[in-house]
């Protein structure tokens, strides 16, 4: 780990040039105090120093979230010296990093050392502690989000006390804590269950929206990973099909060219350009969702894992995701192509639907049943709420949950209703945090008061 035993780098923020704004660029605030600790001592005493003196802690990473999760207006922890990876067993594949490492710094440290992770989302600029305290996940029916691949955690409670914990450590902690939210500490380690490093065989191809609902759950049972990407307006889908492949076989990965065609020229300039346009002319939507459907043709390549299950996203947007049961997908597109019909509304971002197994942690929008992420995106310039409300009334009907990391309207009054362990998570919490150190406007909203 990176910089231990130094002193932390703390600045009284008296102007609006120390201002944080996360990468959507949905949220800013200027809080009272930035530090950049070291190490979990360095955690420990700026939260000690907040406590009497009467502030909020919060950590950040790499702002990812879309909502104020991690906002507050008094101590503002950058995680981005707590980084690299502390300790490494390659017989039993399990790793400990420090918590302000991101997941591209992390995923090629693993590789180098012959490891890899189970799953990935998209997107691998997040930090691992901020990853798994929002329940970033990625796709596959037959495994779950990144908390399910954690074995321990080191977090710093409200009173300043290093805490520990795995399934035989504080046990009642570990399982609630994996998916926390920044509202029980500030995570200084994560434990991570890593394997052999693989290659991924990744086919993307264009398709036909009816035929793929119609033989969705074979799709979804003969592969390892499998999401998709709706163009509304449109019956036109881009799937996307990720198989393990053995280190033997070889990589054969796009080319240079293909590459950025593709992944830079076409995903990120000629989209960017397109939504500039389409924000000026709505009209255009329709026909440039058609444009984007068939301008990305089918390609065939095996990479790296972690290279292939993430991807370079610049072009900015806001974004609302929820967690479904996986039988209520149909319905929910179906509700969404509807509602956008009889609105005459027009989006230009694609509906992206990914799968995921159950698991067992608190709050984890997987707690419990298989599951289907649903995520509605918008671009950054172009009004969302009518859409995004829209979307939210259309999962709530069928039980939805949230994304925590992402933006929604739900209250604890109508979650805690979801997650069958809430009232165990706030046991948790009021042990942890009793004083609500670690409270802000949108845990008090979500979590309740």
């Amino acid at each position: 780990m990176s910089c231990s035993g130094s002193a932390p780098i703390v600045t009284a923020n008296m102007a609006a040039d120390h201002t944080w704004t996360n990468w959507a660029g949905t949220y800013s605030v200027t809080p009272q105090v930035t530090s950049h600790p070291a190490d979990a001592a360095e955690v420990a005493a700026q939260i000690r120093h907040a406590a009497e003196n009467d502030l909020s802690v919060k950590a950040v990473g790499a702002g990812h979230s879309f909502n104020g999760i991690a906002i507050t207006r008094g101590v503002m922890l950058h995680l981005d010296r707590l980084s690299g990876i502390v300790s490494a067993d390659l017989e039993t594949g399990l790793v400990t990093v420090a918590a302000g490492t991101t997941l591209n710094v992390l995923n090629s440290a693993l590789w180098n050392m012959g490891l890899a992770m189970t799953n990935l989302g998209d997107i691998d600029s997040q930090t691992i502690s901020g990853a798994i305290s929002t329940g970033t996940h990625g796709t596959g029916l037959h495994v779950g989000g990144i908390a399910t691949q954690v074995r321990g955690l080191e977090l710093v409670s409200g009173a300043g006390e290093v805490v520990r914990c795995s399934a035989d450590e504080n046990p009642e902690i570990f399982s609630v804590a994996r998916v926390g939210l920044g509202a029980l500490g500030v995570i200084t380690e994560v434990t991570l269950q890593c394997e052999p490093a693989f290659l991924l065989q990744a086919v993307e191809a264009p398709a036909d929206y009816d035929a793929v609902l119609e033989g969705l759950d074979a799709v979804i049972d003969a592969h390892n990973h499998f999401e998709f990407y709706w163009f509304p307006n449109t019956k036109r889908v881009l799937t996307t099909t990720n198989d393990r492949v053995p280190l033997k076989a070889g990589a054969q990965p796009v080319g240079r060219l293909r590459g950025w065609l593709d992944d830079e020229f076409l995903s990120n300039t000629v989209f960017e350009g397109i939504n500039r346009l389409t924000t000026w002319r709505p009209g255009l939507i329709p026909a440039a969702n058609s444009f984007a459907a068939r301008a990305l043709t089918s390609r065939k390549y095996s990479d790296r894992s972690y290279s292939v299950f993430s991807s370079p996203r610049r072009v900015r947007f806001e974004e609302m995701e929820y967690a479904v049961p996986r039988a209520a997908l149909p319905y929910v597109i179906h509700e969404i192509e509807q509602w956008l019909q009889r609105n005459e509304e027009r989006v230009g971002f694609p509906v992206e639907v990914r799968f995921a197994a159950a698991d067992d942690i608190a709050l984890s929008t997987a707690y419990g049943r298989q599951t289907c992420y649903i995520a509605v995106h918008e671009y950054h310039r172009r009004r969302n709420q009518k859409y995004f409300l829209a979307f939210e009334r259309i999962a709530r009907s069928v039980e939805g949950r949230p994304h925590w990391g992402k933006l929604h309207y739900r209250s604890a009054i109508d979650l805690a209703p979801l997650y069958p362990q809430f009232n165990n998570f706030l046991e948790v919490r009021a042990q942890l945090d009793p004083d609500r150190r670690f409270n802000n406007d949108y845990l008090r909203r979500v979590l309740g008061t």
